[in-house]
């Protein structure tokens, strides 16, 4: 049994997307989360950039001595994922993107068409184009950049006629000339649109690594025997952010429902 909480980190509050999951299926788990909410977004910054933070921010949840690292950020893991594994090569990282991707090969026949979308950085990489075809090569695959998903979403403008157009904007050509009828969310900011988007196209099959890649975190946790079993019940769930703004802390409250779990707030300067 391990009772040091699991490192969660993301460009901004998107990975937050994981939380409710990992609760769901671990409650025991407790978590030490870190948004880089003042350079958000990734996605649209270079890999040398990208990188540069994700190592500062690894470093951080590695001196908090965390028990594993979840990147839950799409642009992380497809553009420095061996980098921080080769940095911290004591602990077990994770990335969003392959777990997600294992999924959809797993459960796709021949005759689907995946779409996936995501930030420029994640879609400029085809990581999940890459990693599908490497379970089934004959996989139909297609890729969409949505910039513009980020920064309404970090802004709070979610449910709202701008969302979406912004939604009809990106995916109703998309969906229509590529005939996709598997879409996978390929940016953790994503699932909080996921309810417009099923709306508005409502025979998608829809993929959320957010969600998928708990399975992932169960796994590792089950061969490590690192289980928390409950015991240290006074440790807080933290969540750290560059810069600790509104919509941040009340994704959070909404996470954890208004329920008396000790959770702590504080902005980190990185």
């Amino acid at each position: 049994m391990d009772n040091r909480p699991i490192g969660f980190f993301d460009s901004g509050l998107g990975g937050l997307t994981s939380i409710p999951y990992l609760r769901k299926h671990l409650p025991n788990e407790k978590v030490i989360y870190f948004g880089d909410t003042a350079r958000t977004p990734y996605g649209s910054k270079s890999p040398k950039t990208i990188t540069n933070f994700a190592c500062q921010i690894s470093d951080f949840l590695v001196e908090q001595d965390v028990k594993m690292i979840v990147i839950a950020c799409n642009t992380i893991s497809a553009t420095c994922l061996d980098v921080l594994r080769e940095r911290h090569p004591h602990i077990p990282i994770v990335g969003i993107i392959e777990p997600a991707a294992t999924r959809t090969a797993r459960i796709c026949a021949l005759d689907n068409v995946v779409g996936v979308i995501g930030t420029k950085a994640t879609i400029r990489s085809h990581a999940y184009e890459s990693l599908i075809h490497a379970h089934d090569a004959e996989i139909e695959v297609h890729e969409l950049a949505c910039p513009a998903f980020v920064p309404l979403i970090e802004e709070g403008i979610i449910n709202s006629d701008i969302m979406d157009l912004t939604i009809h904007h990106y995916l109703d050509d998309f969906i229509l000339e590529n005939r996709v009828d598997t879409l996978i969310l390929g940016c953790t900011h994503y699932p909080l649109v996921e309810s417009h988007i099923r709306r508005m196209h409502p025979n998608l099959r829809i993929i959320n690594p957010s969600e998928v890649v708990v399975d992932t975190v169960e796994e590792i946790l089950k061969d490590r025997n690192a289980f928390a079993d409950g015991s240290a019940a006074e440790i807080e769930n933290c969540f750290y952010a560059s810069d600790l703004s509104d919509n941040f802390v009340a994704m959070i409250d909404r996470i954890f429902e208004g329920q008396a779990e000790k959770v702590a707030f504080k902005n980190l300067d990185v």
